[in-house]
């Protein structure tokens, strides 16, 4: 005992201890931490397992640096955000110049350099001790047992993973039929990664292997399941690093992969009348945005006051998403990719993005959302075709989550950019879930809310009153930002037009209704709200397209129809374009609206079913009239 408190051994055991005391940080922000005693156990493994492989600190110490230098990172992250590095934020720090660093943080540039300095100093300190005891090497024989042991947990682990593991015991009926009996209260989990896990639980089911051998073995038995949770693994440290740094390989794989598909595509777009006029196209994507929610739609409560005194507003009260998640959404109304298409991995196209800058535009795309993850990146592949990509979202889709508002400085730059075309693309927050974590206090108008109220329950319908009121609440700062940017707008650019549209709606315990959020087949979800805005000096240079606008302002549309009203905005043209989609255009006709509701359903010849209002295919007949 007396060997470990000499300084050299003091220092190095305080050092690996302050490492994996990272993911206990939270504890002393008074806020839980998840699985403890899981993360602890991965953590006294992990350290055994370095040891018994290396048999001396000094040479694994040096692989721990990429810890030390993520540390200050991870820190902030947890502080701030309340989480740590992610797929996400490498992603960000990844595709951020130095330039944009230094923008980002300011005068506290000048602190992370020196924490940065302090933690390589530490780094270094802490290395020469590791070289100069001797008194921390395992050369017993129980190192050889310990490696035995964890090989043999290798083992069972990678058996698990590649042939799967069976379930704790066969599944009886009562298991199989509880989705259909469940509760509603667990029936409104959300249906994506932009809204909480469904947390219906049910027994311990079977897990499908990654199959990489191709061999046929049978299960794990549940039993010999290692207990070991991925996600514990990941917020481990310093070891979950390695975990983050493969996922955020994977995901940069798969992005060029879906990139790759539609590399060498090209429209051949170019605007009808080359010249160098100053004009400006702004692309706001709405999140989780419900129509009858706004009052500029015939809402009861006042929450667009600032939109509603707009003289260029012009609302589009028929637009429908085919289909509610943003992943699937969103690539359907900034690409040609058909509707029935939107549930497959990719497209072989590019996006209005392309088309803009092949007539000369230069683009933007400035997000507030997410850019990695199974969930995000097929939004990202077309986001990476702008000249510049920004993603300001540190706190993803949690409670620490930036407010839209993020976007404007950003925004000014790119309207004080020199090029005299512009696309700018704001990807919002909006009203993702949580509703009263999506704007500042003072919106907090209806009440009572669930603002200040830390993961509250959604699927308890006792808070329904609150959740609504949230949800209102998170519209009228929409309205507030939406109403900034244009006003950003109208300063910077004479010039300009914005078109607002959401990816989806939300089901919020309507009436009778026992749904929340989305993903549950409801007219409330597939109904979006949308609107073009456009500047004087616009209707002026395109008087037609306002007036087919205001012609079509209530005509059946589709997100379908975006794209190419998108470039009709830009008067842009190319071979074999759509203007019979575009509702800027005297040859717009309407089309079939499809969504996909317990398989693809015609949305104008459909069935509402009950307060829920779900999208059942077909019309019911009429009855017939019996003989008196």
């Amino acid at each position: 005992m007396q060997a470990l408190l000499r300084p050299a051994n003091a220092l190095v055991l305080l050092t690996y201890l302050a490492l994996s005391a990272v993911p206990f940080v939270p504890l002393l922000l008074g806020k839980p931490v998840e699985g403890p005693w899981q993360i602890v156990g991965i953590e006294f493994t992990a350290w055994a397992a370095a040891w018994a492989l290396f048999r001396r600190p000094a040479y694994f110490h040096w692989l721990l640096l990429p810890a030390f230098l993520a540390l200050p990172t991870e820190i902030y992250l947890i502080v701030f955000y309340g989480q740590g590095i992610s797929t996400h934020h490498l992603g960000i720090i990844a595709e951020t110049s130095p330039k944009e660093s230094l923008e980002f943080l300011g005068q506290k540039v000048w602190l992370m350099l020196a924490v940065m300095a302090a933690v390589a100093a530490w780094w270094v300190l802490s290395f020469r001790a590791a070289r100069k005891t001797r008194d921390l090497d395992w050369n017993d024989a129980s190192r050889w047992l310990v490696l035995g042991a964890l090989a043999v947990l290798a083992a069972v682990a990678a058996y698990g993973w590649e042939f799967g593991v069976a379930p704790a015991k066969p599944a009886s009926a009562s298991v199989a039929a509880a989705p259909a009996s469940a509760s509603a209260a667990a029936q409104a989990s959300a249906s994506d990664s932009e809204e909480e896990e469904d947390e219906e639980e049910e027994a311990p089911a079977a897990s499908a292997g990654l199959d990489y051998t191709g061999w046929q073995l049978p299960a794990l038995p549940y039993w010999a399941k290692v207990p070991v949770d991925f996600d514990a693994f990941i917020n481990s440290w310093p070891f979950g690093l390695v975990a983050r740094g493969w996922d955020f390989y994977k995901e940069r794989r798969y992005l060029a992969d879906l990139d790759e598909r539609s590399r060498r595509f090209s429209f051949g777009a170019q605007q009808r009348e080359r010249d160098s006029v100053a004009e400006v196209v702004v692309v706001v994507l709405g999140e989780s945005s419900r129509y009858d929610r706004w009052s500029l739609n015939g809402y009861q409560r006042d929450t667009n006051p600032l939109l509603g005194k707009e003289a260029n507003l012009v609302a589009l009260s028929d637009v429908i998403t085919p289909v509610s998640a943003t992943r699937l959404s969103v690539p359907v109304i900034i690409s040609r990719k058909p509707a029935v298409q939107s549930l497959k991995d990719g497209f072989t196209e590019k996006s209005f993005i392309t088309a803009y800058k092949e007539a000369g535009f230069k683009t933007w795309w400035l997000s507030n959302q997410i850019s990695f993850g199974k969930f995000d990146t097929p939004v990202s592949v077309f986001a990476k075709e702008a000249n510049v990509v920004q993603f300001m979202n540190l706190g993803g889709f949690t409670n620490n989550s930036n407010f839209d508002q993020i976007l404007f400085d950003p925004l000014k730059i790119a309207l004080a950019d020199p090029a005299p075309k512009k696309l700018i693309v704001l990807h919002t927050l909006g009203s993702h879930w949580n509703y009263s974590q999506r704007h500042p206090q003072a919106f907090d108008k209806w009440q009572p809310s669930l603002y200040g109220v830390d993961k509250p329950v959604y699927t308890d319908l006792k808070i329904k009153p609150q959740l609504n009121n949230s949800y209102d609440n998170s519209i009228l700062y929409t309205d507030w930002f939406l109403a900034q940017t244009i006003g950003q707008l109208k300063t910077a650019a004479p010039m300009a037009a914005l078109l607002y549209v959401a990816d989806h709606g939300q089901t919020l315990y309507d009436n009778s209704c026992r749904l929340a959020f989305h993903g549950h087949n409801t007219q409330y979800e597939f109904h979006v709200p949308a609107f073009v805005w456009y500047s004087h000096q616009y209707q002026d240079r395109y008087p037609d397209k306002v007036r087919q606008l205001q012609r079509h302002r209530k005509a059946p549309l589709a997100t379908e129809n975006m794209f190419h009203t998108l470039l009709d905005l830009a008067d842009i043209r190319y071979p074999g374009d759509k203007l019979e989609w575009s509702f800027l255009s005297s040859q717009f006709k309407p089309h079939k609206r499809v969504v996909d509701s317990y398989g693809w359903t015609d949305y104008d010849n459909a069935t509402l079913k009950g307060d829920c209002r779900e999208i059942i295919a077909g019309k019911p007949k009429a009855p017939k009239r019996g003989k008196k």
